[in-house]
């Protein structure tokens, strides 16, 4: 009778607290998404005050911390974000996100030492971390120091291809640098993976100014073919061919006629040799019938507003069906596309 009435208690003891755990992960839970929808609405000092009361029932919870450096940040409070995130980023179990706001707090208050420490610190533990080499390199350039900053965008373009800002950063790097097939090459790349933001805008400009230029001066092919890989060779080989497509100006129409030429061309020989995605999708599009539409989206805007928008008033079918079609087609490198330069 003893061990019935003693095993009734441990059981009814186990229940509670089984209870007492659960009803305590629930109620963090919910602290979360509370501050989380304060967060969203800009109520940073309630938000924190809610994250510090999840922080009692679940101390340790990496989530919740990364909460708490972020919304510190956030406040403006960098140095107590600098001092949450350094105890997160200590831990085994750090996400490449935490040391993302530690950088940030970083970043604010212009420490570069120590920044510059922690993201090599953080590319070791995650040395295929797209992001981290974009943050890594974008504070390098803020260090004039952008020839540093140029190698960690390569690496991150060849670790994690199809991660945007590595193409974003690098695009506008050899554009300012003169490199302008390199420049022309990743900002297509970075526009078709990343196709609705500010920065796309400003990437389409780059290329429309890049396609000038590379259009108006003929030392450009001509350097390349001296001093470039062999991709490189491959590319303005084919392009050399086509200047006579040239001489009417960057225009949607001109930059369509002379990319379906480039594609031909490409495609007749050098496809197996150096595969590349972003020629495959180029002729995708052409098959499709949507490099006309491509070409205005790309370049039409910075080539003429009104003349684009006359354009799209009388191409609304077939601007409705490339933008159907581009939503439909997910933009992926694969990661042995990589051409080392």
């Amino acid at each position: 009778m003893n061990r019935l009435i003693h095993k009734a208690f441990l059981f009814t003891a186990l229940l509670v607290t089984m209870h007492t755990g659960f009803a305590q992960t629930q109620d963090a839970e919910t602290l979360h998404e509370t501050a989380r929808s304060l967060m969203r609405q800009g109520d940073f000092e309630n938000a924190l005050l809610v994250i510090n009361k999840a922080l009692v029932l679940k101390p340790d919870d990496l989530d919740l911390l990364k909460e708490q450096a972020f919304i510190q940040y956030l406040q403006r409070d960098f140095a107590g974000s600098i001092l949450t995130g350094k105890k997160i980023t200590a831990r085994p179990d750090a996400d490449v996100q935490s040391f993302q706001i530690l950088g940030l707090a970083y970043k604010a208050i212009a420490d570069t030492k120590e920044s510059d420490k922690m993201y090599k610190a953080a590319l070791k533990k995650f040395p295929n971390s797209g992001v981290l080499y974009s943050e890594y390199g974008d504070l390098l350039a803020q260090n004039n120091t952008p020839d540093l900053a140029i190698k960690q965008w390569e690496k991150g373009i060849e670790t994690d291809p199809n991660h945007s800002s590595n193409y974003y950063f690098a695009s506008k790097y050899y554009a300012q640098k003169g490199n302008i097939i390199w420049g022309l090459l990743y900002g297509e790349i970075f526009v078709n993976i990343e196709s609705l933001s500010a920065r796309t805008i400003e990437i389409k400009t780059l290329l429309f100014n890049g396609y000038q230029k590379l259009f108006n001066t003929p030392a450009i092919l001509n350097n390349a073919k001296l001093n470039g890989n062999a991709f490189e060779k491959a590319v303005v080989t084919n392009l050399a061919k086509l200047t006579s497509l040239t001489y009417d100006g960057v225009t949607p129409e001109t930059l369509t006629a002379y990319r379906t030429r480039f594609i031909l061309s490409w495609f007749n020989g050098n496809e197996r040799q150096f595969p590349f995605r972003l020629f495959e999708h180029q002729r995708q599009l052409l098959q499709e019938g949507y490099f006309d539409a491509y070409n205005q989206w790309l370049i039409g805007a910075s080539a003429d507003t009104q003349q684009f928008q006359a354009w799209t008033q009388n191409h609304a079918d077939e601007l409705k069906s490339f933008q159907q079609f581009q939503r439909s087609v997910i933009f992926k490198i694969p990661a042995t596309q990589y051409y080392i330069h």
